[in-house]
Protein backbone atom coordinates (compact mmCIF):
# COMPACT_ATOMS: atom_id res chain seq x y z
CA UNK A 1 0.00 0.00 0.00
CA UNK A 2 1.48 3.75 -0.85
CA UNK A 3 1.56 6.07 2.11
CA UNK A 4 3.02 8.76 -0.10
CA UNK A 5 0.63 11.47 0.88
CA UNK A 6 -0.21 12.11 4.88
CA UNK A 7 -3.08 14.50 5.12
CA UNK A 8 -4.03 16.83 7.80
CA UNK A 9 -7.45 17.75 8.09
CA UNK A 10 -9.15 19.41 11.48
CA UNK A 11 -11.40 16.92 13.64
CA UNK A 12 -13.70 19.56 14.15
CA UNK A 13 -14.24 20.54 10.63
CA UNK A 14 -17.29 18.26 8.86
CA UNK A 15 -16.56 20.27 5.88
CA UNK A 16 -12.83 19.57 5.14
CA UNK A 17 -13.68 15.98 7.04
CA UNK A 18 -16.10 15.14 3.48
CA UNK A 19 -13.46 16.74 1.45
CA UNK A 20 -10.59 14.66 2.93
CA UNK A 21 -12.51 11.52 1.99
CA UNK A 22 -12.39 12.58 -1.47
CA UNK A 23 -9.11 13.47 -2.13
CA UNK A 24 -6.42 11.13 -3.41
CA UNK A 25 -4.37 11.43 -0.55
CA UNK A 26 -2.75 8.20 0.78
CA UNK A 27 -3.17 8.86 4.45
CA UNK A 28 -5.69 11.11 6.36
CA UNK A 29 -4.88 12.11 9.43
CA UNK A 30 -8.23 13.20 11.58
CA UNK A 31 -5.93 16.67 13.94
CA UNK A 32 -7.33 16.33 17.43
CA UNK A 33 -4.31 18.53 18.46
CA UNK A 34 -2.79 21.87 17.24
CA UNK A 35 -5.58 22.23 14.26
CA UNK A 36 -8.61 22.12 17.60
CA UNK A 37 -8.61 25.17 19.79
CA UNK A 38 -9.45 23.68 23.64
CA UNK A 39 -12.96 24.53 24.24
CA UNK A 40 -13.77 22.21 20.72
CA UNK A 41 -11.71 19.06 21.85
CA UNK A 42 -14.67 16.58 23.18
CA UNK A 43 -17.16 17.74 19.72
CA UNK A 44 -13.51 16.79 17.50
CA UNK A 45 -13.03 13.35 19.34
CA UNK A 46 -16.65 12.69 18.52
CA UNK A 47 -16.78 13.54 14.88
CA UNK A 48 -13.34 11.79 14.33
CA UNK A 49 -14.96 8.31 15.81
CA UNK A 50 -18.02 9.06 13.99
CA UNK A 51 -16.18 10.00 10.90
CA UNK A 52 -13.92 6.45 10.84
CA UNK A 53 -16.76 4.66 11.61
CA UNK A 54 -18.87 6.19 8.18
CA UNK A 55 -15.57 5.86 6.29
CA UNK A 56 -14.75 2.44 7.60
CA UNK A 57 -14.80 0.51 4.42
CA UNK A 58 -12.54 2.93 2.03
CA UNK A 59 -9.84 2.20 4.32
CA UNK A 60 -7.61 -0.83 1.96
CA UNK A 61 -10.95 -2.45 0.53
CA UNK A 62 -12.19 0.54 -1.34
CA UNK A 63 -10.27 3.25 -2.08
CA UNK A 64 -6.73 2.15 -0.31
CA UNK A 65 -7.07 5.55 1.51
CA UNK A 66 -5.90 4.61 5.59
CA UNK A 67 -7.31 6.69 8.34
CA UNK A 68 -5.40 7.89 11.02
CA UNK A 69 -5.51 10.52 13.79
CA UNK A 70 -3.20 13.16 15.44
CA UNK A 71 -3.97 12.31 19.61
CA UNK A 72 -2.84 15.12 21.72
CA UNK A 73 0.55 14.50 23.51
CA UNK A 74 1.34 12.82 26.38
CA UNK A 75 2.19 15.74 28.53
CA UNK A 76 -1.40 16.96 28.24
CA UNK A 77 -4.76 15.52 29.55
CA UNK A 78 -6.40 15.17 26.48
CA UNK A 79 -4.94 12.29 24.81
CA UNK A 80 -6.41 9.38 27.04
CA UNK A 81 -10.17 10.74 26.49
CA UNK A 82 -8.41 11.38 22.45
CA UNK A 83 -8.09 7.31 22.29
CA UNK A 84 -10.91 6.45 24.50
CA UNK A 85 -13.33 8.36 21.80
CA UNK A 86 -11.81 7.68 18.59
CA UNK A 87 -10.75 3.82 18.96
CA UNK A 88 -14.29 2.51 18.50
CA UNK A 89 -13.78 3.58 14.96
CA UNK A 90 -10.62 1.57 14.45
CA UNK A 91 -8.12 3.97 12.84
CA UNK A 92 -5.24 2.33 11.07
CA UNK A 93 -2.67 4.37 13.13
CA UNK A 94 -2.22 7.34 15.81
CA UNK A 95 0.29 10.11 15.04
CA UNK A 96 1.94 10.91 18.69
CA UNK A 97 2.99 14.56 18.91
CA UNK A 98 5.75 15.62 20.73
CA UNK A 99 7.02 12.55 21.23
CA UNK A 100 10.17 12.96 23.51
CA UNK A 101 11.63 9.63 23.00
CA UNK A 102 11.14 5.98 21.99
CA UNK A 103 9.53 5.44 25.73
CA UNK A 104 6.61 7.45 25.42
CA UNK A 105 5.75 5.22 21.63
CA UNK A 106 5.43 2.39 24.17
CA UNK A 107 3.83 3.86 26.80
CA UNK A 108 0.84 5.05 24.13
CA UNK A 109 2.07 1.07 22.24
CA UNK A 110 0.56 -0.16 26.04
CA UNK A 111 -2.83 2.47 26.02
CA UNK A 112 -3.21 0.78 22.51
CA UNK A 113 -3.30 -2.71 23.78
CA UNK A 114 -6.23 -2.54 26.19
CA UNK A 115 -8.57 -0.57 23.77
CA UNK A 116 -7.65 -3.19 20.82
CA UNK A 117 -8.55 -5.20 23.18
CA UNK A 118 -11.70 -3.50 24.40
CA UNK A 119 -12.86 -2.72 21.33
CA UNK A 120 -12.30 -5.93 19.64
CA UNK A 121 -9.89 -4.76 17.09
CA UNK A 122 -6.74 -7.30 16.47
CA UNK A 123 -3.83 -7.13 18.85
CA UNK A 124 -0.63 -5.08 17.50
CA UNK A 125 -2.49 -3.84 14.44
CA UNK A 126 -2.77 -0.04 15.31
CA UNK A 127 0.17 1.39 13.95
CA UNK A 128 2.18 4.98 15.86
CA UNK A 129 3.96 7.27 14.19
CA UNK A 130 5.92 9.74 16.39
CA UNK A 131 6.59 13.68 15.86
CA UNK A 132 10.27 13.35 16.90
CA UNK A 133 11.70 16.95 16.46
CA UNK A 134 9.41 19.04 18.60
CA UNK A 135 11.63 20.04 21.09
CA UNK A 136 15.47 19.59 21.43
CA UNK A 137 15.23 17.54 24.26
CA UNK A 138 13.49 15.25 21.73
CA UNK A 139 15.81 15.67 18.78
CA UNK A 140 18.54 14.36 20.74
CA UNK A 141 16.80 11.56 20.92
CA UNK A 142 15.88 10.30 17.32
CA UNK A 143 18.97 7.59 16.91
CA UNK A 144 17.25 5.98 19.66
CA UNK A 145 14.65 5.18 18.02
CA UNK A 146 16.35 2.35 16.12
CA UNK A 147 17.12 0.01 18.93
CA UNK A 148 14.35 0.32 21.01
CA UNK A 149 11.72 -2.63 20.47
CA UNK A 150 8.94 -0.90 19.02
CA UNK A 151 6.39 -3.44 17.33
CA UNK A 152 3.66 -0.46 16.53
CA UNK A 153 6.20 1.91 15.05
CA UNK A 154 5.46 2.78 11.07
CA UNK A 155 7.85 5.28 10.63
CA UNK A 156 9.32 8.94 11.85
CA UNK A 157 8.39 12.15 11.01
CA UNK A 158 9.36 15.40 11.96
CA UNK A 159 8.54 19.12 12.26
CA UNK A 160 10.10 22.82 11.88
CA UNK A 161 7.35 24.88 13.61
CA UNK A 162 7.71 23.91 17.20
CA UNK A 163 11.29 23.11 16.93
CA UNK A 164 12.29 26.92 15.82
CA UNK A 165 10.10 28.37 18.86
CA UNK A 166 11.70 26.07 21.22
CA UNK A 167 15.51 27.70 19.69
CA UNK A 168 14.36 31.00 19.34
CA UNK A 169 15.41 30.42 15.78
CA UNK A 170 14.55 33.61 13.56
CA UNK A 171 15.02 30.97 10.42
CA UNK A 172 14.10 27.78 9.65
CA UNK A 173 15.86 28.02 5.62
CA UNK A 174 18.63 29.78 4.51
CA UNK A 175 18.80 32.53 1.60
CA UNK A 176 19.17 29.95 -0.70
CA UNK A 177 16.32 27.82 0.25
CA UNK A 178 17.67 25.06 2.20
CA UNK A 179 17.23 24.24 5.85
CA UNK A 180 19.25 26.01 8.28
CA UNK A 181 21.95 24.01 10.27
CA UNK A 182 19.64 22.63 13.27
CA UNK A 183 16.96 21.74 11.40
CA UNK A 184 18.92 19.70 8.56
CA UNK A 185 20.80 17.77 10.68
CA UNK A 186 16.91 16.72 12.45
CA UNK A 187 15.71 15.97 8.95
CA UNK A 188 19.20 13.54 8.22
CA UNK A 189 18.39 11.83 11.81
CA UNK A 190 14.69 10.97 10.75
CA UNK A 191 15.59 10.01 7.67
CA UNK A 192 18.51 7.35 8.79
CA UNK A 193 17.31 6.32 11.74
CA UNK A 194 13.97 5.36 9.92
CA UNK A 195 15.80 3.29 7.34
CA UNK A 196 17.90 1.70 10.41
CA UNK A 197 14.82 0.42 12.12
CA UNK A 198 13.25 -0.31 8.80
CA UNK A 199 10.06 2.07 9.19
CA UNK A 200 9.07 4.41 6.91
CA UNK A 201 10.70 8.61 7.29
CA UNK A 202 7.90 10.85 6.38
CA UNK A 203 9.03 14.08 5.78
CA UNK A 204 7.75 17.31 7.08
CA UNK A 205 5.02 19.15 5.41
CA UNK A 206 5.68 22.83 3.41
CA UNK A 207 3.31 25.64 5.17
CA UNK A 208 3.30 27.24 2.27
CA UNK A 209 0.47 25.58 1.04
CA UNK A 210 -0.21 27.51 -2.35
CA UNK A 211 3.19 27.36 -3.54
CA UNK A 212 2.94 24.22 -5.64
CA UNK A 213 5.63 24.58 -7.74
CA UNK A 214 7.75 25.23 -4.44
CA UNK A 215 5.78 22.30 -3.38
CA UNK A 216 7.31 20.21 -6.24
CA UNK A 217 10.42 20.78 -5.82
CA UNK A 218 10.48 20.08 -1.95
CA UNK A 219 8.98 17.02 -2.48
CA UNK A 220 10.75 15.80 -5.38
CA UNK A 221 14.14 16.45 -3.77
CA UNK A 222 12.93 14.58 -0.14
CA UNK A 223 11.80 11.31 -2.67
CA UNK A 224 15.71 11.28 -3.71
CA UNK A 225 17.02 11.71 -0.61
CA UNK A 226 15.45 8.40 0.29
CA UNK A 227 11.71 9.60 1.78
CA UNK A 228 9.05 7.59 1.84
CA UNK A 229 5.99 10.29 1.88
CA UNK A 230 5.30 13.65 3.00
CA UNK A 231 2.89 15.47 5.00
CA UNK A 232 0.13 17.89 3.56
CA UNK A 233 -2.10 20.70 5.46
CA UNK A 234 -4.17 21.49 1.83
CA UNK A 235 -5.88 18.67 -0.50
CA UNK A 236 -3.91 21.05 -3.84
CA UNK A 237 -0.73 19.32 -2.13
CA UNK A 238 -1.83 15.75 -1.91
CA UNK A 239 -1.31 15.47 -6.06
CA UNK A 240 1.67 17.13 -6.18
CA UNK A 241 3.30 14.67 -3.37
CA UNK A 242 1.66 11.81 -5.13
CA UNK A 243 3.70 12.07 -8.31
CA UNK A 244 6.40 12.88 -6.56
CA UNK A 245 6.96 9.60 -4.77
CA UNK A 246 5.79 7.64 -7.71
CA UNK A 247 8.25 5.85 -9.31
CA UNK A 248 9.16 7.01 -13.19
CA UNK A 249 8.65 3.72 -15.50
CA UNK A 250 12.37 4.88 -16.36
CA UNK A 251 13.24 3.52 -12.85
CA UNK A 252 10.54 0.56 -12.51
CA UNK A 253 12.57 -0.63 -15.75
CA UNK A 254 15.94 -0.23 -14.29
CA UNK A 255 14.46 -2.00 -11.04
CA UNK A 256 12.97 -4.70 -13.08
CA UNK A 257 16.25 -5.45 -15.27
CA UNK A 258 18.49 -5.76 -11.83
CA UNK A 259 16.25 -7.86 -10.36
CA UNK A 260 16.27 -10.17 -13.61
CA UNK A 261 19.94 -10.08 -14.01
CA UNK A 262 19.99 -11.20 -10.31
CA UNK A 263 17.66 -14.09 -10.76
CA UNK A 264 19.30 -15.30 -14.23
CA UNK A 265 22.74 -15.51 -11.90
CA UNK A 266 21.77 -15.93 -8.06
CA UNK A 267 24.65 -16.31 -6.70
CA UNK A 268 26.57 -13.27 -8.03
CA UNK A 269 27.97 -10.26 -6.21
CA UNK A 270 27.83 -7.87 -9.12
CA UNK A 271 26.66 -7.93 -12.06
CA UNK A 272 26.61 -5.89 -15.24
CA UNK A 273 23.45 -4.13 -16.34
CA UNK A 274 23.22 -2.00 -18.85
CA UNK A 275 26.32 -0.52 -18.81
CA UNK A 276 26.77 -0.32 -15.18
CA UNK A 277 28.28 -2.35 -12.42
CA UNK A 278 25.17 -2.84 -9.68
CA UNK A 279 25.99 -5.02 -6.61
CA UNK A 280 23.49 -6.82 -3.73
CA UNK A 281 22.37 -3.63 -2.31
CA UNK A 282 21.12 -2.36 -5.36
CA UNK A 283 19.35 -5.08 -5.29
CA UNK A 284 17.34 -4.49 -2.53
CA UNK A 285 17.10 -1.12 -3.77
CA UNK A 286 15.58 -2.29 -6.55
CA UNK A 287 13.45 -4.89 -4.94
CA UNK A 288 11.91 -1.97 -2.34
CA UNK A 289 11.28 0.33 -5.53
CA UNK A 290 8.68 -2.57 -7.29
CA UNK A 291 7.20 -2.98 -3.70
CA UNK A 292 6.53 0.20 -3.38
CA UNK A 293 5.13 0.79 -6.80
CA UNK A 294 2.96 -2.05 -6.32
Amino acid sequence: MAMRSWLFVPGDSERKLAKAAQSSADVVIIDLEDAVRENAKPQARAMARNWLIANREQIVEASGQAHWVRINALDTPHWREDLAVVMEGKPAGIMLPKASGPEQVQQLGAELHELEEQFAIPPNSTSILPLVSETPAAALTIAAYAAASLPRLAGLTWGAEDLSVAIGATRKKTEAGGWADAFRLVRAQVLLTAHAANVMAVDTLQAEFRDLEGLKEAATASYADGFHGMLAIHPDQVPVINAAFTPSEEELEQARAIVDAFAADPAAGALQVDGRMVDRPHLEQARRLLAQSR
